[in-house]
């Protein structure tokens, strides 16, 4: 059975190049009908911490990237009889030597390590990505596989668990492609069977450098926190290195198991465009049903929205539309209203009478005028939606000029020179509220 693994070092936050590789780990697997599985590499002692492994599990399940192994984590801290059991067989082969030489930690102190004894020779591999790649592993010595008997190094540990469980097939990035003769010199002495390789592209910034924290947010908490959609991630990291073939670019999950092929991998370094992110994360948040959307959006409101005297839920769907329209991720909602840009929807404004003129006719009697026959046409008007509020007031709009009767109408609604348009905003609001509001603009341009 296909049989893929992610393996993460819990030493730092989990980031978007290991999401990638976890995904396309997932794809290859879940299309094949393998099996998917998940470990700690958590061998650095000093810098591995749990409280990033629980964040690596749990982002990458957030994600829907969930693996096989579930009963309990596979970690290499809790491996280490296993590891010397395979070191001591290799040892006893031959394949393996212990060394004594002098620490380079303690100069002065002898220490005994384990050698792999370099058989010398060309390894050639085929890369289901890059084709047949060959090394002349002379250059690499007597490779050191352990510090000691007790304390085996990463390549050796990485082979023997992925002999242990199962793995078949080993996709990871381009930067380990230099770490696979090391590693079939280690699984050839231990009599284990090699994997298939693949090494992914790796994920550019747009300079075409390594993408780093330089570039904007890499850990993927940082885009959840933005208002990035999980399904939305997925599809974009997704097109980071693959593509269908087709004309194809938004994706559920489970299409993208369907339609998966490594052989559609490019080689070449994926560049990550944050504007083709922004534009997938808005195509996920359209195909939500309204119900899906608000409850969503509730939980990006702002306290100074949620506080607002007249926030109630039906105006938020009233309001919803106008959101949809405008957000790519919902930490613009959230950065809007808590800059006070949809305030007009759930509180009175305090309207400045001088913005009410309107730039081209500055007298203010004049939009007193308007707004009073604005009144009396919105009196018996139709709010079931924008357009029927723009019909009760277009003819007079057009008869006495758009600028002059709309734009005293906007800010009296709002109190804002920026804002949806003021049919939306009436619609919004509702009747009462929006000839209430005009009556008070009214009063003010009379003081």
């Amino acid at each position: 059975m296909i049989t893929t693994r992610i393996p993460p070092s819990p030493t730092g936050h989990l980031h978007i190049g290991t999401v990638r590789t976890a995904l396309f780990n997932y794809l290859f697997s879940r299309h094949y009908k393998g099996r998917f599985v998940f470990r700690s590499e958590d061998t650095d002692k000093a810098r591995s911490k749990k409280e990033f492994e629980v964040e690596i599990i749990e982002g990458l399940q957030a994600l829907g990237l969930t693996w096989d192994n579930t009963e309990e984590v596979v970690r290499q801290s809790e491996r280490g009889e296993i590891y010397r059991r395979y070191l001591e067989e290799g040892i006893g082969n031959g394949k393996l030597f212990l060394s004594q030489e002098e620490s380079k930690q303690n100069p002065g102190e002898t220490v005994e390590v384990v050698r792999l004894k370099n058989p010398n020779k060309e390894i050639v591999f085929n890369d289901l990505i890059r084709g047949e790649i060959a090394f002349d592993t002379t250059e690499l010595g007597d490779l050191v596989v352990a510090r000691s008997i007790d304390d085996a190094l990463y390549h050796f540990t990485v082979v023997v668990d992925d002999h242990e469980m199962g793995v078949t097939h080993v996709l990871r990035g381009e930067d380990h492609i230099s770490n696979t003769p090391r590693q079939i010199l280690i699984q050839e002495a231990l009599g284990f069977e090699r994997p298939e390789y693949a090494h992914l592209p790796l994920i550019l910034a747009p300079d075409r450098s390594k993408m780093s924290k330089r570039h904007g947010a890499v850990a993927v908490a940082e885009y959840l926190n933005e208002g990035f959609l999980p399904e939305a991630i997925i599809n974009y990291l997704a097109l980071l290195g693959w593509n269908p073939g087709t004309d194809q670019e938004i994706f559920t999950l489970e299409e993208l198991v369907e339609q998966f092929d490594i052989a559609k991998v490019h080689k070449s370094g994926a560049v990550f465009d944050r504007q083709k992110f922004l534009w997938i994360n808005k195509e996920h948040l359209n195909r939500l049903s309204d119900d899906v959307y608000l409850g969503l959006l509730k939980t990006a409101l702002p306290d100074s929205i949620t506080s607002l005297s007249q926030y109630d839920d039906e105006r938020m769907q009233r309001l919803m539309p106008t959101i949809r329209e405008r957000i790519n991720i919902f930490g613009e909602f959230t950065d809007a209203a808590a800059a006070g840009e949809y305030d007009f929807a759930f509180a009175h404004p305090d309207v400045d009478p001088a913005l009410l003129k309107w730039k081209k006719d500055p007298d203010l009697t004049a939009s007193e005028v308007r707004l009073r026959a604005v009144y009396e046409l919105l009196q018996n008007a139709d709010f079931s939606s924008p357009e029927s509020i723009k019909a009760a007031v277009w003819d007079y709009a057009e008869k006495e000029g758009r600028g002059e009767v709309l734009w005293p109408m906007r800010v009296a609604l709002t109190g804002l020179e920026r804002s949806p348009d003021p049919f939306t905003v009436a619609h919004i609001i509702g009747r009462e509220d929006t000839l209430h509001r005009i009556k008070i603009a009214c009063d003010k341009i009379g003081e």
